[in-house]
């Protein structure tokens, strides 16, 4: 059996986790950008790994996010309590509705449109980085970018801290597979109206490498 299986989206995380791993049977993957990319990749690197009868022991989503303002800074480590799918539902008169309020039978849900990250394997991770701040993790396919869709998440995710493009795509291939998902993140921005002059990716990026010496 293998150890942990961490994807990111693009090869620079994935390096800059791979330079603080301390635990050499941790695999380390880019996936691709967006959801359906990481989720497609992760289910082939798992069956891979299954056919191969070096299966996984659990699967993490890493990388760095935006966070949400006032709930955690630019360069924190972010833990997800659980990965939503914040996209995934129907707009209506009275709001966004998620998957789960649209009256679909539970056998078309699947997951529906959050990832519950594994409780021990969450523990662990909270151990070996007290320092990080826990929350949700909202996972969209078009990154917010004007003060009322950022005030429209905060409000309808009051537990959120920042928010990403592949963790719920990871968990849900984890989860198809039986596996403990965790997501693991540091924030190079806030999110909401597009800065790049506040965007400190030196910064997310040194703190991905110190958080992945959890990653064991």
């Amino acid at each position: 059996m293998s150890g942990l299986l961490v994807v990111t989206a693009v090869p620079a995380e994935a390096e800059a986790v791979r330079a603080g791993l301390a635990d050499p049977t941790v695999t380390v993957a880019p996936a691709g950008v967006g959801p359906a990319v990481a989720g497609a990749a992760t289910a082939r690197l798992l069956a891979l790994a299954e056919a191969a009868g070096r299966p996984y022991r659990g699967v993490v989503s890493a990388g760095i996010a935006g966070g949400f303002v006032g709930r955690v800074t630019v360069g924190s480590t972010v833990l997800a309590t659980r990965s939503v799918a914040a996209d995934l539902g129907a707009e209506s008169p009275a709001g966004f509705l998620p998957v789960e309020e649209l009256g679909m039978p539970a056998e078309l849900l699947g997951v529906g449109s959050v990832v519950t990250a594994d409780s021990q394997l969450l523990a662990e991770l909270r151990t070996a980085l007290p320092e990080a701040v826990v929350g949700a993790v909202l996972t969209v396919s078009t990154v917010t970018g004007t003060a009322e869709s950022t005030e429209a998440l905060t409000a309808r995710h009051p537990d959120a801290v920042a928010e990403a493009m592949e963790g719920y795509g990871v968990g849900v291939a984890a989860a198809q597979a039986g596996l403990p998902f965790a997501e693991l993140r540091t924030v190079s921005n806030p999110i909401g109206p597009r800065d790049r002059d506040a965007w400190r990716m030196r910064e997310a990026f040194a703190a991905l490498t110190a958080a992945a010496a959890a990653l064991r």
